[in-house]
């Protein structure tokens, strides 16, 4: 399918890896010019010059902290124009609601509420101006049914969510959509990490932690970052103009919900 985007313009966050390259991937084999973004500059560059010699479009990198008021105003600098955004961020550490004080909410919402935020109110009155722009941001299945080790990004994203219901429907006439995508367990580094979590609460290997795992998940597997940057450039497409204001899970349904 063409998705009708060649030529098109888009900052990718945190996309030196994981899901966030996976969306980077795939919006540069469907012919989009990039800004890619991360924190760690040498990785960064070998995922930029990877996406250059297997597409052939144009990649700016940008290294830096997207969290912070700088950051932000780097990638905005480097990407100028943008047709596209696709927010996307480290999730915050697990651990225990009796641990949490108001600094680590802060750090969270910085990272999974704000930060989204920040770039979609620069960005996206230029695509209104234009008439078109798709807004993507990766949050998590745990705005559908919470993780309990999980309450920092419980919360965090679940608030992202909020403001994109209200502020999509107030966009949307003017050619512009933003949606969410709400990754389950992926093939990452933070499956990596939160697996790593469950080896050293419960004393067991890394396989038998990822088996425990999958076998929570109807599709018996941990996603990949192919198959959620299908999905990402899919909802960037020409051919996503009517949807508005969605979750999407790509949680092999482990999340168990009928809506």
């Amino acid at each position: 399918m063409d998705l009708g985007i060649r030529g098109k313009r888009a900052l990718v966050c945190a996309s030196s890896k994981g899901l966030g390259r996976g969306c980077a991937e795939a919006l540069a084999e469907a012919g989009v010019d990039l800004v890619m973004n991360a924190r760690g500059a040498e990785a960064l560059e070998a995922a930029a010059e990877e996406i250059r010699a297997a597409t052939g479009v144009s990649v700016t990198t940008v290294a830096a902290d997207v969290t912070t008021a700088e950051g932000q105003q780097a990638v905005i600098s480097a990407v100028g124009e943008a047709d596209i955004l696709v927010n996307n961020a480290g999730g915050p550490p697990p651990g225990s609601w009796q641990d949490w004080d108001r600094d680590d909410f802060i750090r969270a919402l910085d990272a999974n509420m704000l930060a989204p935020i920040a770039l979609i109110k620069a960005l996206v009155p230029g695509m209104m101006d234009r008439g078109w722009g798709r807004v993507i941001n990766i949050t998590s299945q745990s705005v559908k049914a919470p993780i309990p080790v999980l309450g920092l990004s419980n919360a965090a994203r679940t608030g992202l969510t909020g403001y994109v219901a209200g502020t999509s429907r107030q966009v949307a006439g003017r050619g512009v959509t933003i949606n969410n995508l709400l990754p389950g367990i992926h093939a990452t580094d933070r499956a990596d990490a939160l697996d790593g979590a469950v080896v050293k609460a419960q004393g067991i290997t890394l396989d038998e932690a990822r088996a425990n795992r999958a076998a929570n998940i109807p599709a018996g597997r941990y996603g990949t970052r192919h198959e959620f940057g299908a999905a990402c450039a899919f909802l960037c497409s020409v051919h996503a103009g009517f949807i508005v204001g969605q979750n999407l899970l790509l949680d092999g349904g482990a999340t168990n919900a009928t809506i």
